[in-house]
């Protein structure tokens, strides 16, 4: 089987990507987890899952995972990837961590709806889900490992530590390092322990590289239009009559988990909103992710300036723009100002270093690498 540092070699041999010392202190860091696995049996081809499940607890909590974590456009989210790649078909998943906790809620919701409130049994949810989950796969590996609230905190502290006590092998990138999760949230010292079984059962590592691979390789398209105003509406106009192409838009609903969301400019493949119908309503992951499986290309018009006086509208930006990018959706757009200035909020709170990944990924959206799939269209 190949190792990540045989990928990330092909990949510099081939000119994707340049060499970095850095990334290979962590590529080797995941060769020798990938290592430790084949030694322990948890990737031979026969009964290995079986085999782990049947051990004792104390014994399968010792492959400890790897937690990544740097600044925006380093490499993390390509060296999970490749270590991804490594592993064999069977028991492991890859996901977005936002798309994990859509799914953690869902199951959750339909635990309680089977239960029918039976307090004693609700009791078992966490290990009853952690049993499924470890069934499902026993690698996890997640991209932008974050915690936005204290409720998902509570969640995934319960989870998490039933998930390793099944022998669930952590995998995950971050902006932030473990000590900084959550950091300043509210009741943060009831999120403490966490974070200390989260050091207890994976290694840290600080990807420190200077350049930033994302805006390295940008040569910007005409999809972000700023400062708001008669221009960018005009450019804005424009381009949406181009990519509408003659078709008739027509306000449409959808319904999701219950409530109803209105898509008020919409034609078969696109769909262009005002900053306040996306950001500015109760909206969630959830309904992100079904109006980015829906539509291909974004219009999301008159964006502001952010600060903490918006704090739900700027998560739910900060929610939508992860959702666009993890899905290559096209988004065009129009803002107050360019994305590393669309957020003034104070220094070192979780919504700042979110924001630095939400402007890279804005940045990058503007990129003749990411827009290429559309070259046909407008």
């Amino acid at each position: 089987m190949a190792t990540v540092r045989e990928r990330y070699d092909a990949l510099v041999e081939r000119g994707i990507i340049s060499e970095n010392q850095a990334q290979i202190a962590v590529i080797a860091r995941y060769d020798a987890l990938l290592e430790k696995l084949h030694r322990e049996r948890f990737l031979c081809k026969s009964n290995s899952f079986r085999w782990i499940l049947g051990k004792r607890n104390q014994e399968r909590s010792n492959i400890k995972g790897l937690y990544t974590y740097g600044k925006v456009g380093r490499g993390k989210t390509m060296l999970m990837d490749l270590f991804f790649s490594c592993l064999p078909e069977v028991s492991k998943r890859r996901a977005h961590f936002n798309d994990f906790i859509n799914d953690v809620h869902y199951r959750i919701n339909a635990y309680h709806q089977i239960l029918s409130n039976d307090e004693a049994k609700q009791e078992d949810l966490f290990s009853n889900l952690a049993v499924k989950l470890a069934k499902e796969a026993h690698i996890l590996c997640f991209d932008e490992f974050t915690v936005t609230d204290i409720a998902d905190g509570m969640i995934l502290a319960q989870l998490f530590t039933a998930l390793f006590k099944q022998g669930v092998i952590l995998i995950a990138t971050s902006n932030v390092a473990l000590d900084d999760l959550y950091r300043d949230g509210f009741n943060y010292q009831i999120f403490l322990p966490f974070i200390d079984t989260l050091k207890q059962h994976v290694d840290e590592m600080n990807l420190i590289v200077s350049t930033d691979y994302r805006s390295r390789k940008i040569r910007r398209q005409s999809v972000y239009m700023t400062p708001i105003g008669k221009t960018a509406d005009a450019h804005m106009d424009k381009i949406w009559a181009k990519v509408k192409n003659g078709s008739m838009e027509k306000v449409i609903e959808l319904a999701v988990r219950g409530h109803i969301i209105r898509v008020p400019r919409s034609i078969e493949t696109a769909a262009r909103f005002n900053f306040s119908d996306l950001c500015s309503k109760p909206l969630g992951a959830c309904d992100y992710i079904v109006l980015a499986a829906r539509y291909r290309t974004f219009f999301v018009d008159h964006v502001p300036i952010l600060d903490d006086t918006c704090y739900n509208e700027t998560k739910r930006f900060i929610l939508l723009v992860d959702i666009l990018y993890d899905r290559h959706v096209r988004l065009f757009i129009s803002a107050e100002a360019w994305p590393d200035k669309l957020y003034t909020g104070h220094s070192k709170t979780v919504e700042t270093f979110e924001f630095e990944r939400t402007a890279s990924r804005l940045f990058e959206m503007q990129s003749e690498n990411y827009l290429q799939t559309w070259t046909s269209d407008t």
